[in-house]
């Protein structure tokens, strides 16, 4: 047998691009790598705040982030993803930057669950600032003429310092797991008060899966997130069953 090499290090698959960031990241994050049964490789985009990309929409920060994307490629990873669903933004020219699978954002497995349900009911996003959150980044994901229904955590006090307002701060880099455990799952229930015909969620914040199973139970609806996709992508890149 022959094999192929090129690169320094192999077995890492699945690329990371990571916002900068100074906050605990919980198993289950994005951004802990025990998150995953497989070993993935991270790349932080200096300078990508969470303000910058979520607030701000700073469109200067698409050029580090095709640059990112280009560099985990040429080290070798088979899918790239990021650490923040709102660059969803620009998941068209991300992917069309490298010439590997590139997914944003866990907002494009909309149009999937929407379909396997039958067309029926709507979709839920529960997403780190709804008042941030637009068409634009729907449309990014072939979601936008989607029956979709939004619940943000911009009035969730923990929640918001936490991964929003001092993000990228070390002199505060504290979580109350519990508040933001507490405020996520209220979020849900609300959302799901106003619309039961919710058939499923998807969380579009990458800090919130730790939190999926919990949120889950109260709501009784099957929840997405950005770690069910990229477990869903990377099976496919290996081919084996038993993941």
């Amino acid at each position: 047998m022959i094999m192929r090499g090129g690169y320094t290090n192999y077995g890492q698959d699945v690329g990371i691009l990571m916002l900068e960031t100074h906050f605990p990241r919980l198993p289950g994050d994005i951004g802990n790598a025990r998150t995953f049964g497989f070993p993935v490789m991270y790349l932080t985009i200096s300078g990508a705040s969470p303000t910058r990309i979520v607030k701000e929409r700073d469109s200067t920060l698409l050029k580090p982030f095709i640059d990112g994307a280009r560099e985990l490629e040429k080290r070798g990873v088979k899918a790239i993803t990021t650490s923040c669903g709102f660059l969803a933004l620009w998941q068209e020219e991300l992917a069309a930057a490298v010439s590997i699978p590139l997914f944003t954002s866990s907002l494009l497995q909309i149009p999937f669950l929407f379909r396997i349900f039958g067309g029926r009911g709507t979709i839920g996003v529960l997403t780190a600032r709804a008042q941030s959150l637009t068409q634009e980044h729907f449309a990014q994901c072939g979601a936008n003429e989607l029956p979709i229904v939004i619940a943000g955590m911009d009035e969730s006090p923990e929640f918001t310092r936490v991964f929003l307002e001092e993000a990228n701060s070390k002199e505060d880099c504290t979580m109350d797991t519990d508040r933001v455990r507490d405020e996520l799952i209220l979020a849900a229930g609300r959302l799901i008060d106003e619309h039961p015909d919710i058939r499923a969620v998807v969380l579009e914040c990458t800090n919130m899966p730790p939190f999926r199973k919990e949120i889950a139970n109260k709501i009784g609806k099957p929840v997405f997130d950005i770690v069910t996709l990229t477990k869903f992508i990377y099976s496919g890149l290996i081919a084996d069953w038993r993941i």
